[in-house]
Order: structure tokens, then C-alpha cells, then sequence
């Protein structure tokens, strides 16, 4: 499978991704855990179709300490046992965000949720990963990025 479109590498394209590379960086020393961020990046990209964020992030996760379980898990993360419930909070937003076209978006209940787990830095720094994966996901499926491919570092 080809990408319809180099859009890294377009000028347009190019111009466009560099302030999101950007964010992304400053959300790497935000407050918010690793661990999280990247559960929440995979649960997105899964939500989402995005192969290639799916590839990223489930390698970026292994490198930095993730457990093949927990990687394996997140999908069906409700019912799995491995994760606590700050991570299950961030996760429910995940989702409800990720989900919004289907009405509703995030729930009183779940931002309360997840406000018990998280100081209102941390509760910032998760609507950004969320957001800023969501457009990472979007720009990836529709020119049809190819998963499978990275290595971990890639775009350190």
C-alpha cells in the first residue's frame, strides 16, 4: 500500500505539520504521564483507522517500558484488568472525544471522572494528546499512510 500523497514532504503539507510536531514535543514534557499519553495516542488511533499512528505509538509504548499485554488490552480496555483507574478515566475521555460526531461528546460524568485522577495541568495536557492525535489520525487516513514500517526514534 502507498500513501496518496507525501504530505510530510509537501510544501503545503509540510508547512501545516511542523507547528503540530511542535505541540507534540511540548506535550512530551507536560505533566502527564508517558504511559498515559501513549495509551491514550493508541486508543485514538484506534478509534480512528490510523495504521501508521497505530504503528508508532504501540513501538514508542514497547520502547518505553509498555507490557505486550497492555498494548494488546487497550481496544478492549473495559475489560481488561491491567489498568488502573486513572488510565480507564483517561481512556473513557479518550473515546467520548474521539467519538463526538456520534453525539454527545465528553460527558459531565466522564471529565469529572477523570478530574479525580488528574490537577488541571494534567487534565490540559490530556485534551491536548487527544486533540493533536486526532488530527495526526485524520491527516494520516485520508492520504492512507501505510502502518507497519517504523522504527522506534524515527522522528525524534
Amino acid at each position: 500500500m502507498n500513501a496518496r500523497l507525501d504530505y510530510f514532504a509537501n510544501p503545503v503539507g509540510g508547512k501545516f505539520m511542523r507547528p503540530l510536531i511542535s505541540a507534540g514535543k511540548g506535550l512530551a514534557d507536560s505533566p502527564l504521564s508517558l504511559t498515559i499519553q501513549e495509551l491514550v495516542r493508541m486508543r485514538a488511533s484506534q478509534i480512528n483507522g490510523c495504521a501508521v499512528c497505530l504503528d508508532i505509538h504501540t513501538k514508542e509504548a514497547a520502547a518505553a517500558g509498555e507490557t505486550d499485554v497492555r498494548i494488546n488490552l487497550v481496544a478492549v480496555w473495559r475489560e481488561a484488568t491491567v489498568f488502573s483507574e486513572a488510565e480507564r478515566a483517561a481512556l473513557e475521555v479518550t473515546e467520548q472525544a474521539c467519538r463526538m460526531a456520534d453525539g454527545g461528546g465528553v460527558t459531565d460524568e466522564a471529565w469529572a471522572n477523570a478530574a479525580k485522577h488528574f490537577d488541571e495541568d494534567q487534565l490540559a495536557a490530556l485534551v491536548g494528546v487527544i486533540s493533536l492525535i486526532n488530527a495526526f489520525n485524520r491527516v494520516n487516513a485520508i492520504v492512507q499512510n501505510p502502518g507497519g514500517d517504523y522504527r522506534v526514534g524515527q522522528f525524534a
